[in-house]
Order: structure tokens, then C-alpha cells, then sequence
């Protein structure tokens, strides 16, 4: 897959292109880029897929934006997975937020060559979000590319959104959010040091860095890591800001992995969350801590009996 910066491609021949954030790519998402993939075949053209970093919402109001879903690097490797020829990453700053609707459209069709066009029915783009469907068509029309539009997907009655994703990350409903997403939840990140409190207690952990400070779920969760070399290893999360200890309010990843002691500093894991055991609490002292920290390895052990 061919990862490019911004609106500008060396290649000149035509492709057909999708447009959007792609927060979380879950089905949905997932809907959209097959059929994506499959109008590009029947028209001989490569598919490629437009977003923006950072999301727009975080540029204009950072404090309000919505906790991402994935990183740019989980965003990446899941467009490879899906058979995505090529992805333009779109810097998403002050000079971009003024291009005017038809300005972004022509950028599409010159530097692009997008012949065609496949979008939400009702997305939005533009300075002031003045572009919709039926401008993007219009141009179309005019341009000589062809427009479609993708409609929402639904699970249970539920339109499946990235809103809706974070909804039940948040409520600790994760069988829900694998529906949605159409497989569980994970954060990946390079294991980096901590502050070793972990080994000390008897329990070392993982620690993942976090490129956001927000997440959209927090607590103790039954994980399963992977990491390229290790295959998958079993475990205990910590998702949160550990106020028995710390008190600056900071989100920190640990993993407890069982039966695993090698120094993987620096290694890229992705650690999967598969059921919540509890929300996370402040203890009196840290041997309270301990004493929890034991019966949530003991927990998620049997949960992992129960479910080989």
C-alpha cells in the first residue's frame, strides 16, 4: 500500500477514491471500502482512500474532540489488510480548514485524478463544511467522474458510526463494540518504561505508550497482546490514570502478561481487550492495591479457562 502526504500523487493515472476520518474503520467503514474496492475493479482503477490528521475536530475544538478510536499507524495497517492500494494523508491545519468546497473537489480530479467518487450521503466537507453530496455530484457531472453515494450500515437496529463505537467502549460493552467493529477492540503502542512499580509489587507490567491522552474506554480488562516473534500472549490490563498512585491524572496502559518474563522494551504490542472485569478504583494504600491486583490475575486466568 502507498502511503502520501497530503493532495499530490506521482502517479497520474485515475483512481477511484473514498473520502473521510475513518475513525476506528469499523464495518461501516469496512462496508464502504469494499465496495470501494470492487467498483475500482469492475473500472480497472486502483483504490485509494483520502483522510485527515488530525481529525478536523481536534484542530478546531481539541478540548471537546471526541477520544480517538485508532491511531494513524492502527489506521494504516488496517487499510493495508483490507486491500487498499493507496492512502493521501491530509495535514489537517489552518490553511487546509479554508480551502473552499470546490477547490478540494478540483484537487480530487487534477492531482488525484479521481474518476471515481464514492462517499457517505451525508458527508460534508469544505471551508464551513459548505460541500455535500450534491456538489461533489454536480462537479462530477461537469468534471466527467462518477459520484455514488454508500448508505449507513446497521447492526440491530443501530446505524453503526464511530460515535456509537465509543458509546459502548464507554459502558464496558465490548461484545457490542466487536458487532460493531466486526472484531475486538485494541490499542497498540511500543512498550516503554514505567515507573516500575509493577515488578515491584510482583506483578510487572508492559507499559504502552500512548499517543493520546484520551481513550475511549478505561478499567481493568481480560487482554490478549500480540507482538511480531511472540505469538499471541494472555494477560491483565490496567486502562486509566491509577489514582492509588499517581496524581496527575495521566492515562497509562500496563499489561500483566502470564507466564512471560523477556525485556521487550521497545516492541510494538497490540493488545486486545476482550472482557471488563471492573471499573478502576483508588485504594487506601498499595498493598490494598496488591491484593486487588491478585484477584484480577486470578479472575482473568479462570475467564481464560472458560473460554480456550
Amino acid at each position: 500500500m502507498l502511503i502520501l502526504r497530503g493532495l499530490y500523487s506521482p502517479d497520474s493515472r485515475p483512481v477511484a477514491l473514498t473520502i473521510g476520518n475513518f475513525d476506528g474503520v469499523h464495518l461501516g467503514h469496512q462496508a464502504l471500502l469494499s465496495q470501494l474496492l470492487a467498483e475500482g475493479k469492475a473500472r480497472g482503477l486502483p483504490a485509494a482512500v483520502v483522510i485527515f490528521e488530525p481529525h478536523p475536530r481536534e484542530f478546531f475544538t481539541p478540548l471537546q474532540a471526541p477520544a480517538r478510536l485508532t491511531t494513524l499507524r492502527e489506521k494504516l495497517e488496517l487499510f493495508s489488510g483490507l486491500g487498499v492500494d493507496r492512502v493521501h494523508v491530509c495535514r489537517f491545519n489552518a490553511h487546509f480548514a479554508q480551502m473552499s468546497a470546490a477547490d478540494f473537489i478540483n484537487a480530487l480530479y487534477e492531482k488525484l485524478s479521481a474518476r471515481f467518487v464514492l462517499i457517505g450521503d451525508d458527508f460534508r466537507f469544505g471551508s464551513g463544511r459548505s460541500g455535500d453530496f450534491a456538489l461533489m455530484e454536480k462537479f462530477g457531472t461537469s468534471r466527467g467522474f462518477e459520484v455514488q453515494a454508500v448508505r449507513s450500515v446497521r447492526h440491530d437496529g443501530v446505524r453503526i458510526s464511530s460515535t456509537a463505537v465509543r458509546a459502548t467502549l464507554s459502558a464496558g460493552q465490548l461484545r457490542s463494540a466487536q458487532h460493531y467493529l466486526g472484531r475486538h477492540y485494541s490499542i497498540s503502542g511500543r512498550v516503554v518504561h514505567g515507573d516500575g512499580m509493577g515488578r515491584k509489587i510482583g506483578y510487572p507490567t508492559a507499559n504502552i505508550q500512548l499517543k493520546h491522552m484520551r481513550t475511549s474506554l478505561s478499567g481493568i480488562y481480560v487482554v490478549n497482546a500480540h507482538a511480531e516473534g511472540l505469538g499471541v500472549l494472555q494477560g491483565v490490563a490496567s486502562l486509566g490514570v491509577r489514582p492509588t498512585v499517581k496524581q496527575d491524572g495521566k492515562a497509562v496502559l500496563e499489561v500483566h502478561l502470564f507466564e512471560f518474563s523477556q525485556q521487550i522494551y521497545g516492541r510494538h504490542l497490540r493488545v486486545e481487550f476482550l472482557q471488563k472485569l471492573r471499573d478502576e478504583e483508588k485504594y487506601p494504600d498499595v498493598a490494598a492495591l496488591t491484593l486487588q491486583i491478585a484477584a484480577d490475575v486470578e479472575q482473568a486466568r479462570k475467564w481464560f479457562e472458560q473460554h480456550d
